[in-house]
Formats: C-alpha cells, structure tokens, sequence
C-alpha cells in the first residue's frame, strides 16, 4: 500500500468496487489504490474484524476531497444466500456495481494423497464455487443490464501444483470459467478476464502453510517474489478504458516465475519400466546415476 498510483488521478471517480478478500494481502491493496484512484470500494470477507481495521486504515489515506468511500461488508462466498446478501446491500447503498475483483479463497499445503474429501470440498467450494457466486450474482442483479468488468484473482498453476492439488484444480477451472464468460457475457457489456500473481512473501500465508511455510518461500528467493502493488497495477489496468478490448485472457504477473521449473522435490526412484535391452538402455544408466527423479 506504500506505493503511489501510476495512474491519472480520478480514473475511477464515481464508480463502485466489491473487491472479496479485500481486507489482507493482494485485495487490500488492490482496494487501496481503486481508492486512491476514485472508486468507492466494498471490501468483503468472512471476518469482520479484520475488515473493519482494514477499513479504519485505508479511510485514513482517502483524500478529503475524495468522493470515495470505503465499506467492509463480512460475506462468506461458500453461501450463495450470503453472497446474494452482499450484491443487494451494495445495490442499496451505491445503486450500481461497475466492477468486481474475485480475490477470496483460501488452501492449505497438503500431499494429495493425505487429503481429506473435506478439505478438498473446502477450498473447491471457496476458490471456485465461489467466485462462481459472486460472478453469476453481480452479473444477474446488475451487470446484464448494465455492463461492467469482472476480475479473477487464480495462481500460477500451469504445471500443475503439487502440495496443493485442490486449489490447483479450483484455479485452473477459474481460468477457463473466465474464458466461458467472457463469451457468454459479451452481448451485455461485460468483460470478463483472469490475473495470475507469482508467489510473493506473506507473513500471512506463511502462518498459514504452518511448518512448511518457511522452506516453501525459502526455496522461492531465488527467485523473482513480485510485490503486493504490482498486482494491483495489472488489476487497474484490466478495470480501466485502457483494456476495453481485453476479455477472456489470463495476463501472467510473474516475473516469468511460472516459466521456471517445479518446487516440488521428487525423490529418487526406480519406480519406471525397463527400457528394452540395448546400447542406449547401457548409455541411459550412465547418464541417469543417481536414478531419474521423473
């Protein structure tokens, strides 16, 4: 939240924002700098304290003659009920919603094989589910008739993502649920497209992956860690008159992380066939001592 808009000021002037997940990490910022740039933002998750505070901090960086506002509302976006709740209270108190930023969800880091039926269904029912409440909700009360844009926050999750296979499955169904709306919601004005963040540092998450938070962001130093506002930005962007031919796309915002190789550690095995007998079988095992990994 500490770097300023690369944006005019009033890009956003009058219009209205829900923005899920908007009291932490990526959807703080990504409601910050809406505010700093004019929209009037409802920042939404499931606790209300954290909302609260984080309405309390960004309405004390509002410039007075700001006509944006700030309005934490809790909504847990499993509820299709909660989440209709949410989409009519904005309504009522804004008359109209230009924009929505899908940034709720939430994993946890587990082997697949160590994975409870319960725990997946969570993190499906939040990361997917979810976000296909809160799109089929604002597009059904307001955005048919009156256009607008929605944004998917999913992840880098195109060589699959070991350790965490249930919010790779969510997301990439995210991906291609923002392609098919795209389509489908064309006639109506709306634009529909996908932000895919890198991994970036988050005392947060790395609470939350428990013992194996620490070794994972350690492992990913080495590598490109993209910062809060540089999402933001690419979120701005995607909202504003700038990308009005962009729909349907995924814009990558990684440094090139998801071109490089997988953090997951694959043990030495001998788990493969045989290769038939032969020069090349001799010459494989040379060049594959210790044995191969995939």
């Amino acid at each position: 939240m500490a770097a300023c808009s690369v944006f005019r000021p009033g890009l956003f002037n009058h219009k209205v924002a829900i923005v899920t997940g908007g009291g932490t990490g990526i959807g703080k910022a990504i409601s910050a700098e809406l505010l700093e740039l004019g929209c009037s933002v409802v920042i939404s998750s499931r606790k209300a304290e954290r909302l609260e505070a984080a309405a309390q901090e960004m309405r004390q960086k509002i410039p007075p003659s700001s006509s944006a506002r700030v309005t934490p509302l809790p909504c847990n976006i499993r509820n299709e009920e909660e989440v209709k709740a949410l989409i009519s209270s904005v309504l009522k108190q804004f008359g109209r919603i230009d924009f929505l930023v899908n940034n709720g969800g939430g994993q946890f880091s587990s082997p697949a094989e160590h994975m409870s039926t319960k725990g997946w269904k969570a993190v499906i029912d939040t990361n997917l589910t979810g976000t296909f409440h809160c799109c089929k909700e604002v597009y059904s009360a307001w955005m048919k008739q009156h256009g607008g844009v929605i944004i998917n926050i999913i992840a880098d999750m195109w060589k699959g993502f070991p350790g965490m296979a249930h919010t790779g499955a969510a997301r990439a169904a995210v991906d291609n649920l923002t392609k098919s709306l795209a389509i489908e919601w064309a006639h109506s004005g709306v634009r529909v497209n996908a932000i895919a963040p890198g991994t970036i540092f988050s005392k947060t998450a790395m609470e939350n992956y428990k013992e194996l938070g620490p070794n994972l962001l350690r492992c990913l130093f080495h590598f490109a860690l993209p910062k809060d506002w540089e999402y933001q930005r690419a979120v701005c962007f995607l909202l504003s008159p700038g990308a009005s031919y962009i729909s349907g796309a995924t814009l990558r915002v990684d440094a090139g992380q998801s071109l490089y190789h997988s953090m997951w550690e694959i043990p030495n095995h001998n788990a493969w066939p045989e290769a038939p007998e032969g020069e090349n079988l001799e010459a494989l095992k040379q060049l594959l001592s210790p044995p191969s990994k995939l």
